[in-house]
């Protein structure tokens, strides 16, 4: 992997916005906004400039994850309880347009995407365990996270399996991949949609120095990694184990539960790769950072297990690999 070779920056806070238990992803809303949903299932829009206004637009039956805004102003949800939903512009009732693949129950469905003309790219965490065990699913390893598709009218098909939790999924900007983060494994993937390696998937970025969750895309076309935790020495090692031996040390994860870090830290790569930003952050506010979105000259985080989404200054700019200083030097 190419060492990241930005210097770090600080996450500076504007603004702290209470909006209730676990906003654990942030997406732009086009109004220069952004949609979040929190545990008990209500969708809401929050204002990230003064006077920082939060209102509810919807509500799902379970607990929402990824989100997307439509062009008719509808939204995407993905359900970890009941699958990926559509809630219509006036925030009625939310129509379910996949609550099972291939004869199966969908679950932990985690991140959407849309292209053009309609077709959707989303992500399921595990087809074993419910999103309440995501740590025995990350311990043990069971390696059950899916890429699929939905065409307008069509039945979810699957792209890619055996992922260890994945999660964030975004389009790149010429419609050609997919960039998937897949969390256990540190890592995010490159699923080509088109040219001559169409239906494969590749490493993109590995080794990464925490635990990948929701992905967004900035307004430079940039993708912004939130890190739900820094790196684990006992889960790695862990993970590390015999199969037969992750079993025992899954379910003692899910017991014990261990404290979480109060670190955040976000990461922005280039459309090729390169790392752009990386920020970061501890302290009181900072547990598990899921999810980061680029919008209205803020960065706005949010977290699983936060009661607030953090409105933080926008990082310093970093020239691009193609932009020589104006001396020549």
């Amino acid at each position: 992997m190419r060492a990241l070779r930005v210097p770090p920056q600080p996450l500076v806070v504007r603004r702290r916005v209470p909006v209730g238990d676990g906003p654990e992803h942030v997406a732009p809303d086009g109004r220069g906004g952004v949609v979040t949903g929190i545990e008990d299932g209500r969708i809401l829009r929050v204002g990230v400039t003064p006077p920082y206004a939060v209102g509810q637009i919807g509500r799902v039956p379970g607990r929402p994850l990824g989100l997307a805004v439509l062009p008719d102003g509808g939204l995407l949800v993905c359900d970890a309880e009941a699958g990926l939903l559509r809630l219509p512009p006036d925030g009625g009732r939310a129509e379910v347009l996949a609550d099972r693949v291939a004869g199966r129950p969908l679950r932990v469905c985690s991140n959407v995407a849309v292209a053009t003309g309609g077709t959707l790219y989303f992500t399921s965490s595990s087809s074993r365990n419910p999103l309440s065990h995501w740590r025995a699913d990350l311990t043990g390893r069971t390696a059950t996270g899916r890429l699929m598709r939905l065409e307008p009218g069509g039945e979810p098909e699957v792209l890619a399996d055996g992922l260890e939790f994945a999660n964030g999924v975004v389009l790149s900007e010429d419609g050609t991949h997919l960039v998937v983060a897949e969390t256990g494994a540190r890592r995010l993937l490159c699923h080509w949609l088109t040219g001559p390696r169409a239906g494969e998937t590749e490493r993109w970025r590995d080794r990464l120095p925490g635990y990948p969750d929701n992905l967004t895309t900035s307004p430079s076309g940039d993708v912004w990694v939130a890190l739900a935790a820094p790196v684990n020495p006992l889960l790695e090692s862990a993970r590390r184990l015999p199969r037969h031996a992750r079993g025992a040390a899954a379910a003692a994860a899910q017991r014990v539960r261990p404290p979480l870090p109060r670190v955040a830290r976000v990461l922005a790569f280039a459309p090729t790769g390169e790392i752009r930003h990386d920020l970061r952050r501890t302290g009181i506010g900072c547990r598990m950072i899921t999810s980061v979105a680029e919008t209205a000259g803020v960065l706005v985080l949010g977290s699983l297990m936060e009661r607030h989404l953090t409105v933080c200054e926008p990082p310093l700019p970093v020239p691009r690999d193609d932009e020589a200083p104006a001396d020549g030097h």
